[in-house]
């Protein structure tokens, strides 16, 4: 595994998805982003489309999709939308097989899609719903759609992580919240952490066939995301004030793409596979006890190479799908 330590990317905490490509031509290229019509994937998106990608956005909702590409001027000649629910497996293989039946590689997938700190729900076999959406979801896109990225000599993966990872690492024993009390945002870190070590695992499978994998934070940013959150929640959480003005330190959607786009383009990260980074860099690990260890650096939980072998095992369990087996 890679180090996690910071190499001076020359980019930041401020900077945006259209200035971490400035200069990089993406010509010839495909990229696939999940959830890329609204927020980070939406930013995204037009990044990398702005570089010279194709990009093909899946979506739950596709004719809402379009409409919103649309309507930023990302219409069909720069981006393709299709069908996919990361909650329902049938509709991911579905997505991946017609995705394959055209017989294109794929250079970039970036796994954006996520839902948060939502109400208990139960998706597919009964499974909690932000670890089959967020996780098991994304794990069943990228092994079926394991031949098109290798199809072109290797592709990058990049897992939309959080610091989210640190409200719980992998809960094995019950992954599904059968045994004890839901609880939403356990849920939503056992996800993140999930995103990051699939990461780590997708990495140690993948290297020796070209294809790389990197976990992002992408910081805090107000999107979508926090749709199933009450306002007086995310003001007890100083997320922002009584009057909704947001807390500084918040970045904006571009901001927010930044680290997304650049782990996918970025020449500097070759070889550095299966790291986690945060604002356009590779983090640090957490400082314990330090007065930035809940909103900073990368938890040991989160990158531990044995617990990303066991998350790759259960996931195969229970979805039945392994490209590696």
């Amino acid at each position: 595994m890679s180090s996690q330590a910071k190499i001076g990317s020359g980019f930041g905490h401020d900077s945006t998805a259209q200035e971490v490509v400035s200069g990089i031509d993406l010509q010839g290229k495909l990229a696939i982003v999940t959830g890329g019509y609204s927020g980070l994937g939406l930013e995204t998106v037009r990044a990398l489309a702005g570089a010279g990608a194709h990009v093909v956005v899946p979506a739950r909702r596709p004719d809402h999709a379009k409409d919103v590409l649309t309507a930023e001027g990302l219409g069909s000649d720069k981006v393709e939308v299709a069908s996919l629910d990361l909650a329902d497996q049938s509709n991911v293989k579905d997505f991946a097989h017609d995705f394959l039946a055209s017989g294109r590689s794929i250079d970039i997938l970036i796994n954006n899609a996520a839902i948060m700190a939502c109400p208990e729900a139960r998706v597919g076999k009964g499974w909690e719903s932000q670890f089959a959406t967020n996780h098991l979801g994304h794990y069943t896109l990228v092994n079926q759609l394991w031949p098109a990225l290798l199809a072109d000599g290797g592709a990058r993966v990049v897992a939309l992580s959080s610091t989210g990872h640190k409200l719980s690492p992998l809960r094995l024993d019950d992954p599904h919240f059968e045994k004890s009390p839901y609880d939403k945002w356990q849920a939503y870190g056992q996800a993140k952490t999930a995103n990051s070590l699939f990461a780590v695992g997708l990495n140690a499978l993948g290297r020796g066939h070209g294809v790389e994998a990197f976990a992002v934070h992408p910081g805090g940013i107000m999107t979508e995301l926090q749709r199933h959150l009450p306002k007086e929640e995310m003001v007890a959480a100083g997320w922002m004030d009584a009057a909704g003005k947001v807390a500084q330190g918040f970045k904006t959607p571009a901001q927010g793409a930044a680290t997304s786009t650049w782990a996918a383009t970025a020449g500097v990260l070759s070889g550095r596979g299966g790291v986690y980074c945060e604002d356009c860099d590779i983090a640090e690990p957490t400082v314990a006890g330090s007065p930035t260890a809940r909103i900073a650096g990368v938890d040991t939980h989160a990158i531990d190479p044995l617990a990303a072998t066991r998350l790759w095992v259960l996931s195969a369990e229970l979805t039945g799908v392994n490209a590696f087996a």
